[in-house]
């Protein structure tokens, strides 16, 4: 192979070339600056949509912030003691007394045994 021949550093400068086109490609597809034959950089363009995507991304992102805020406050009342004490007195509520007539055989106070 000779070195030194046409062919080879016509071969050279289009490998150069094919590489810079790709390396432009890929940095337009996203979103970074571009550089031209001398080395200079050219800024993508700023359209309407960008800017209308960014807003709205801003605005999820602060809800998303809002959200989670929501749930680490719910997580704290949760596992709050004292929250947990009120729902033990409420299921205890719940439970029948023991004191009560309902346990146990009733009385029949009301009925008068004749013997």
């Amino acid at each position: 192979m000779n070195w030194g021949s046409p062919e080879f550093v016509i071969a050279i400068i289009a490998v150069s070339y094919g590489a810079w086109i790709i390396n432009n490609w890929i940095r337009a597809k996203h979103g970074y600056e571009l550089e031209d034959e001398w080395g200079g950089k050219t800024k993508p363009k700023d359209t309407g949509e960008i800017k209308q995507l960014r807003a709205e991304n801003a605005e999820l992102v602060g809800l998303l912030k809002d959200q989670g805020k929501r749930m680490e406050t719910l997580e704290r009342i949760v596992t709050d003691k004292g929250y947990r004490l009120n729902e033990e007195i409420e299921a205890l509520r719940d439970l029948p007394d023991a004191t009560s007539n309902n346990s146990g055989v009733p009385l029949n106070i009301s009925k008068k045994e004749t013997a």
